[in-house]
């Protein structure tokens, strides 16, 4: 059943537009792409190196260290300087590194990684190390290769998916907490240009089922929920110890401007509030936005229809965040979006295959946009590499449409390759959206809000991040031996 997508509060409108043509499935091979001197910063919408070059993020994200393994996936069948050897092969020049509080407060001795990889010792380095010496050992080579590393606070106790009630802190690990270990990692790093920036915090939203102003808000000043001031306030810790760190800030999920009209996007997608409530740090020119974007797979969303076109989904990305780089009030790298290989071919108005061609597309015409592929994990649906993290991507369709958001504009490459199919692991679905049940009562009463329905069961995941409706998901563990 189709969902409809909300404007106002009671008022439900679809988007329709002409038809898209098809993006060829060429295929490419990744070009060499410049990583960007020094440390970055920004000049209206775009990322700039310390040479005053832009920059334009092309890169993946290899998540684990947010779950209870505390350690990057894919170690199990791989050395880490292979891996990281692989996304540079591939062309990728940053990889953004989800992490839990948990993992920086407690920082335990990981052990979820293989000894033996292709007929050699593999991962020596991390033997007997804590989680963060860890993290300084991947971060270390991965500097000395050319890549950059952007930190992502993903979740605050060690687990799968982001926070479930949408806010940046728990009880346990206090809103303080979360910027006391900000300052942490920011003293620990402050010496690596290979570290270029912090992402403060994934996917900020509304809880599922619950009301506007219970999970993070935007401009409200509501010290407990605003997420607008949290940011300003962690990215300022950050920039007091190093004023060079790239500070990116994700959006929420449901927004109610100051005239009362309310809308909703993907978790950490919505970034309508910078517009009425911008937000401001200490040092200037520091500040990226970072939205996350899906496609029907995660959720069949109100602009996923018979009537979607290249064109409606603009208009839906246009109106979140893509403003910010038009406008230039920031730059704006997109940091997380995913496709299951079996549907990157896909053509059909309202398609996993049409959203993601239609996203590339749009990425490649505006190239002061960047971008951060989910995921690199071969044990995720939307994996880039397959189950064993080879060094070839497993689908060959995926990687060509990613290569022509690589390079500079006009830049063609070739590579070949053969498509590879779907392993089987699965990714998470978002919380449904939301709309207004009743009229809203006056500002700053919270708005009622209910589900606009129940996400149906047996949805896409994976071992990290677990859907609202289902049953936590058995680990995911490519090799045989005790789960850990």
């Amino acid at each position: 059943m189709e969902n409809l997508h909300r404007k106002r509060p009671g008022w439900l409108t679809r988007h329709s537009a002409p038809g898209l043509a098809a993006i060829a499935l060429s295929l490419v091979t990744p070009a060499a792409f410049s990583q960007g001197a020094g440390y970055w910063h920004t000049g209206g919408n775009q990322i700039l190196d310390s040479n005053n070059q832009a920059v334009r993020l092309a890169g993946v994200n290899w998540y684990g260290f947010e779950t209870p393994d505390f350690l990057a996936h894919g170690l199990w069948a791989q050395d880490y300087k292979t891996i990281l050897n692989t996304i540079k092969s591939n062309g990728y020049n940053v990889i953004r590194i989800p992490f839990s509080n948990q993992m920086v407060e407690s920082n335990p001795i990981p052990t979820n990684f293989t000894s033996f990889a292709n007929g050699v010792a593999a991962n020596t380095a991390l033997v007997g190390q804590t989680a963060l010496a860890d993290l300084d050992t991947i971060i270390s080579y991965a500097g000395s290769i050319g890549l950059r590393i952007i930190l992502d606070n993903h979740r605050s106790e060690a687990g799968s998916s982001n926070e479930a009630s949408g806010l940046w802190y728990t009880s346990t690990y206090t809103s303080q907490n979360w910027v006391t270990d900000w300052a942490t990692l920011a003293r620990r790093y402050a010496g690596n240009p290979a570290v270029v920036g912090f992402d403060l915090r994934n996917e900020p939203h509304t809880p599922a089922g619950g009301e506007y102003g219970d999970g993070a808000t935007w401009g409200t000043g509501n010290p407990a929920t605003d997420f607008r001031l949290a940011a300003q306030k962690a990215g300022n810790a950050i920039l007091a110890v190093n004023p060079h760190w790239l500070i990116s800030v994700e959006g929420i999920s449901d927004y109610v401007s100051d005239d009362g009209v309310a809308d909703s996007d993907w978790w950490g997608g919505n970034l309508q509030g910078v517009k009425e409530h911008p937000l401001t740090l200490d040092v200037p020119d520091q500040l990226a936005y970072s939205p996350h974007d899906y496609g029907p797979s995660e959720f069949p969303q109100s602009w996923f229809n018979s009537q979607t076109t290249y064109d409606s989904l603009t208009a839906v990305w246009q109106k979140n965040w893509g403003y910010l780089a038009d406008e230039d009030i920031a730059p704006v790298w997109v940091g997380e979006f995913g496709v299951p290989n079996a549907d990157v071919a896909g053509t059909a108005p309202g398609s996993e295959g049409q959203w993601f061609s239609s996203l590339v597309e749009y990425l490649k015409n505006k190239p002061q946009l960047g971008w951060t592929y989910w995921a690199l994990n071969g044990e995720d649906r939307y994996g880039l590499l397959d189950s064993q993290y080879r060094s070839t991507p497993d689908s060959a369709a995926k990687q060509a449409l990613l290569a022509t958001i690589q390079a500079p504009a006009g830049t063609t490459t070739t590579h070949g390759g053969t498509l590879a199919g779907n392993r089987g692991f699965t990714h998470r679905r978002r919380a449904a959206p939301f709309l207004v049940s009743a009229d809203p009562p006056p500002w700053p009463a919270p708005l009622r809000l209910r589900p606009l329905c129940t996400p149906p069961s047996g949805s896409a995941r994976t071992e990290r991040e677990t859907p609202r409706s289902s049953p936590a998901s058995p680990p995911c563990r490519p090799r045989s031996g005790p789960i850990r």
